[in-house]
């Protein structure tokens, strides 16, 4: 283990679990500034992927809150299909947000939590003040997962297999394989990946591959009225997530200034590789 570094033990007993309307969500909340921001994971990971960024983002003045999504992370698990929906994610997010009396903060999304955040906003497009995308999904353009799966027995089994030990060391393997371009992961940040997995947190994971990938919601409408400053910090490497072919469509529909545009060298999982970076350009966005 290096120096310094929390476990997912530790990691767990620092979050703090509300009770939403559909089970409960484990989340961080560090610091104590009124400048609030919201960091956002995907699929399939959970707030643990954002933990190198808390200390030094509370230290750059932010009250920082990192949610596990239902069926990720330390967050519930419940039985469901639907539950798992964007737009359910999306109305959870905002009953977190509501729960903590927080009326406006900076967002942080990641991946899959592009798409519960275009949920959040067309609930309530007055709350985010600030918008930062990190590799998230927004168009089908710039989509390619490497999974797609029917909805069934195969599936089932897939989730099962996640879960069971031999084929969750397979899947994490291959996700950091093609994820980041130069893995300096250790066994104690891959235990934050694993341990959900291995608890059976793959629920969310079943509706996103069976569901999502094979249809992925147009938001397109609705994040062309969006009125939201907003950067992207895109690694440029990622082969699940492409910034080309999407570029000028994002960049238009969003209205997003040619200097808040950054491509960084890494692949998808622009946290693990580049959190310092991350975080100056965050900073720098919102001195703006």
């Amino acid at each position: 283990m290096k120096e310094g570094q929390v476990t997912y033990d530790r990691f767990r007993e620092s979050q703090k679990i509300f009770n939403s309307t559909d089970g409960d969500i484990a989340y961080i909340d560090r610091g104590t500034s009124d400048k609030v921001i919201v960091l956002v994971h995907g699929v399939p990971t959970s707030g643990w992927l954002y933990r190198k960024m808390i200390d030094p983002l509370v230290a750059e003045g932010f009250r920082v809150i990192v949610p596990d999504m239902l069926g990720f992370g330390s967050s519930a698990n419940p039985k469901g299909y639907d539950i798992y929906s964007e737009e359910n994610h999306g109305k959870r997010l905002l009953a977190l947000m509501d729960h903590l009396g927080i009326q406006n903060w900076t967002h942080v999304m990641h991946d899959a939590g592009g798409l519960w955040t275009w949920e959040l906003i067309e609930k309530d497009p007055t709350r985010i003040e600030n918008l930062v995308i990190l590799n998230t999904i927004i168009y089908e353009e710039g989509f390619d997962p490497p999974v797609r799966m029917k909805k069934g027995f195969f599936a089932r089994t897939a989730m099962w297999g996640y879960r069971n030990g031999i084929t969750t060391n397979m899947l994490l393997k291959g996700l950091f394989k093609s994820g980041l371009k130069e893995s300096t992961l250790n066994k104690t940040d891959v235990a934050g990946y694993k341990t959900p997995l291995r608890e059976g947190k793959t629920r969310g994971m079943y509706y996103f591959f069976t569901q999502t990938c094979n249809a992925l919601p147009d938001y397109q409408p609705m994040i062309q009225k969006v009125d939201i400053p907003t950067t992207v910090i895109w690694g440029t490497h990622d082969e699940m997530l492409l910034w080309e072919p999407q570029k000028e469509q994002v960049i238009n529909d969003l209205n997003v200034k040619p200097e808040n545009v950054h491509l960084i060298d890494a692949k998808h999982f622009v946290q693990e590789e580049k959190d310092s970076k991350i975080i100056t350009l965050i900073s720098s966005f919102l001195k703006e």
